[in-house]
């Protein structure tokens, strides 16, 4: 089985997702999004199981969303995942959420490669990236998906493609 290219489930919005305001309450969103990356990243080939077995793990560096629309209890949602860009130890992923062709959240996550056992930064092993498709910002699926949007935070320079400063 080969790993999406841009990863995709769907949902239905449960009563335990409402918050106070009647619609989904935002943390919800970035479990959602966690649950994508997870799932992504088994297929890829980095889950739980073989990421133990070679002391390694993935944390998260910094976590951005962008809440766009609201959405509420029983309403199916689609999420998207996908790899923008990875250098050295960190990979920039990237997520949205629609409620059919409505774009309702997107966001990021810089994920950091570590050696479990020391909890410090490791190199991303080349023999894994080589398997890994890197989705830019400007890729044609993106757009067809109605899930391009350009990035409004700043992650670091090297996960843009940037060189540092």
């Amino acid at each position: 089985m080969s790993a999406a290219r841009i990863y995709h489930e769907s949902l239905v919005v449960g009563p335990e997702s409402i918050d106070i305001q009647g619609h989904v309450n935002n943390r919800e969103y970035l479990r959602w999004m966690e649950h994508a990356a997870t799932a992504h990243a088994a297929e890829i080939g980095w889950g739980i199981e073989a990421l133990k077995a070679a002391k390694r793990a993935w944390v998260a560096r910094e976590h951005w969303i962008e809440y766009l629309r609201p959405s509420f209890e029983g309403e199916k949602l689609d999420v998207y995942t996908w790899i923008q860009s990875a250098h050295g130890a960190a990979s920039l992923r990237r997520y949205a959420i629609r409620r059919g062709e409505t774009l309702l959240v997107v966001g990021a996550t810089e994920w950091v490669y570590i050696d479990a056992e020391r909890g410090r930064p490791v190199l991303l092993p080349a023999a894994d990236l080589a398997h890994v498709a890197l989705i830019a910002a400007d890729d044609p699926e993106l757009k067809v998906l109605g899930i391009a949007r350009p990035i409004r935070f700043s992650p670091g320079a090297n996960l843009l493609g940037l060189k540092e400063a």
